[in-house]
């Protein structure tokens, strides 16, 4: 059975080692004539040729194949038996082995078109020729495999120096991705450090979220850290959060017990506010101490605080309703109070006409009398207006009392009377003064005089003289 170009034989190519070039055969001479008794002319019999290497013409400088159907590959100056293949042609041997040396040779220039287009990693890419390298050094092929070689061994060089840059670049990148994620850690730690009364649990529970999603994003993002280093610096971050985390369960903890004590005052506070419903308005006084109760409470969580203080104001809203209710139904009742007082104060304002003290005092004594029996308005705003109008008349009568009192008083008189007669005698003084400094002349005089004269003559008719 032979082995096409598209097919590999079921027989397969057994591989040989190498061994040095084969000398020519040597030529031997032509075997003797042999004559036999009785023969006609002589019959001239020739030897069979010795077997001799079969070679392809294309192969030629490369490959060769023996009559047993080995195949061997020249490398320098020695040949090497890269397989057999009994069952087909020499080309066909040939041809076969030849096709190895494409596949190494496509992989050779596949790897230099990575390297020359860049973006695949130099370390990966060297791994890569140096694996190829292996592969060509004895492979069982038909080939130029020595130049194969040297162009992987120019990748080599060529990718390791690549790699040392690309080392240093991702040594670079590693400790940068460290401090980032230390600059984490210590965010961390920097929140679980703190006094776990003062910190706001909301927010900081927030913060340490996003540090976390930091950390992710670093770590898929980011370059790879070493094992030991990422650990350590994953212990630390994971010891702040485990922190942090007993803290805030602690201080909820707290926090519980302490909302159940404020609800279970609040909740008291509610019963003795709801059983204040049968008093009414005359329940307000007392709400209003519950109220100052409830304000000191403190606090027992936004959804039972809600829930009380609906309960609280509702036992408050219908102690005011009752008061509202009330209010409403004076305000009714005070309509014709309101006129009442109103036709007294028109009354009442003519008092101030009244001459005779004594009369106007006992108009407004009666005025009084009436006002009181028509009793209390409502709303309070309109009777304290009607209050102060009638306080305005009384201020009025008890200013006119005083001022008559003061003048039927015997001590005050007695005392403006010395005064009036004293300014009569200084008048009469001045009088004659003013006479004699106008009789001279003296102008200064006069006008002193004058002056002196016009303040006692005022005097005495401020004391009723």
């Amino acid at each position: 059975m032979t082995a096409s170009a598209d097919s590999t034989p079921e027989t397969t190519p057994i591989p040989g080692p190498p061994r040095p070039l084969p000398k020519a055969p040597p030529r031997r001479p032509a075997p003797a004539p042999t004559t036999t008794g009785g023969a006609g002319p002589h019959d001239t019999a020739l030897a069979p040729a010795p077997a001799a290497t079969v070679r392809s013409a294309d192969a030629e400088p490369w490959g060769r194949v023996d009559e047993d159907g080995t195949v061997s590959v020249r490398e320098g100056d020695e040949w090497r038996e890269v397989g057999q293949y009994p069952d087909g042609t020499p080309d066909e041997a040939l041809a076969y082995f030849e096709r190895k040396y494409a596949d190494l040779a496509s992989e050779v220039a596949l790897l230099e078109a990575r390297q020359h287009g860049g973006g695949a990693s130099a370390s990966d890419l060297r791994a890569t020729a140096r694996a190829l390298h292996a592969k060509i050094d004895g492979a069982a092929a038909v080939g130029d495999l020595a130049r194969l070689e040297e162009r992987v061994q120019a990748l080599i060089e060529t990718l390791s120096a690549a790699s040392a840059s690309e080392a240093a670049a991702a040594r670079e990148l590693v400790d940068e991705a460290v401090a980032q994620r230390t600059a984490l850690v210590e965010r961390a730690e920097a929140l679980a450090a703190r006094d776990p009364k003062s910190i706001q649990w909301k927010q900081t529970s927030a913060d340490l979220a996003t540090l976390f999603e930091e950390w992710q994003s670093q770590q898929q993002n980011g370059p790879r850290l070493p094992k030991n280093v990422s650990q350590q610096l994953w212990k630390r971050f994971r010891d702040a959060r485990a922190i942090l985390d007993k803290h805030r369960r602690e201080f909820y903890a707290g926090l519980d017990e302490e909302h159940k004590g404020v609800r279970d005052r609040k909740t008291r506070l509610v019963e003795r506010a709801e059983a204040l419903a049968p008093k009414g308005e005359d329940g307000i006084p007392a709400y209003r101490e519950l109220l100052d109760e409830w304000k000191t409470a403190g606090r027992a969580g936004k959804k039972v605080d809600d829930a009380l203080w609906a309960r609280f104001k509702a036992a408050g809203d219908a102690l005011y309703s009752a008061r509202v209710e009330r209010e409403t139904a004076d305000a009714e009742a005070s309509r014709e109070k309101i006129e009442a007082k109103r036709e007294l104060l028109v009354h009442a304002r003519t008092i101030a006409d009244e001459s005779d003290v004594a009369k106007a005092r006992a108009r407004l004594t009666a005025i009084q009398r009436t006002w009181d029996e028509i009793g209390r308005i409502f709303p309070r705003d309109k009777e304290r207006a009607l209050d102060d109008d009638l306080r305005k008349i009384e201020t009025n009568v008890r200013t006119r009392e005083e001022s008559e009192w003061k003048r039927n008083n015997p001590e005050t008189k007695a005392r403006a009377n010395d005064m009036t007669r004293q300014l009569e005698e200084a008048i009469q003084k001045l009088e004659d003064e003013l006479a004699a400094a106008t009789k001279s002349g003296d102008k200064t005089a006069i006008a002193r005089a004058t002056e002196a004269l016009d303040a006692r003559r005022a005097w005495l008719k401020a004391v009723g003289g």
